[in-house]
């Protein structure tokens, strides 16, 4: 059974807004390419899908933007190549190596976890608390800024029921972020 990954940078505050919470560098970009090459396929909802392909998708030129640096590349290289589902219920069809999924989103996940593979990764905000609430998240990650931000989005508003983790690993980063990771405690009765 594949394991469903979730990860996101976040501000010390909390916010999950990418325009202000990430310190864009090399050991970062390093760490989220390698962070790709652990899973077979990448699951976005519509608004992730369509950002991350506006900003990683590579042109038809075959070349890279010039905004992006050379050790950006290798990221960018990853994510372009990666398979990935889209969950939406208004989009009528993708590309970008992408396949749209629609209908039962338990159903949907739990079959892609049973498949073989290395494991399924998960970006964004509005797709993860759904799987959350559906208890489909194997591992969370939350690679936190050294950033106050003072407003934006936060995770998991709205979550049904508090779930309990624990911590299961640790990596800091010249920059002074932090990833966290963690697995849902399993409560037994």
């Amino acid at each position: 059974m594949r394991p469903l990954r979730y990860s996101i940078n976040i501000t010390l505050d909390g916010c999950c807004d990418h325009r202000v919470g990430m310190i864009p560098d090399e050991e970062s970009h390093r760490y989220w390419a390698t962070n790709l090459e652990r899973a077979d396929a990448l699951l976005f909802g519509r608004v992730t899908y369509k950002m991350m392909e506006a900003a990683w998708r590579q042109p038809a030129t075959g070349t890279w933007p010039d905004w992006m640096a050379d050790w950006m590349i290798p990221f960018a290289r990853t994510i372009d190549g990666a398979k990935k589902y889209v969950v939406s219920g208004t989009l009528d069809r993708v590309d970008w190596n992408a396949e749209l999924v629609q209908g039962d989103l338990g159903k949907a996940v739990q079959q892609f976890k049973q498949e073989p593979g290395r494991g399924l990764f998960v970006g964004g905000v509005t797709l993860p608390l759904a799987l959350a609430d559906l208890g489909l998240i194997d591992e969370y990650e939350f690679v936190v800024q050294p950033i106050l931000a003072g407003h934006g989005p936060t995770l998991f508003a709205g979550l049904s029921e508090r779930l309990e983790l624990k911590l299961v690993g640790r990596q800091e980063f010249r920059s002074g972020a932090v990833a966290l990771r963690y697995q849902p405690s399993r409560v037994s009765a």
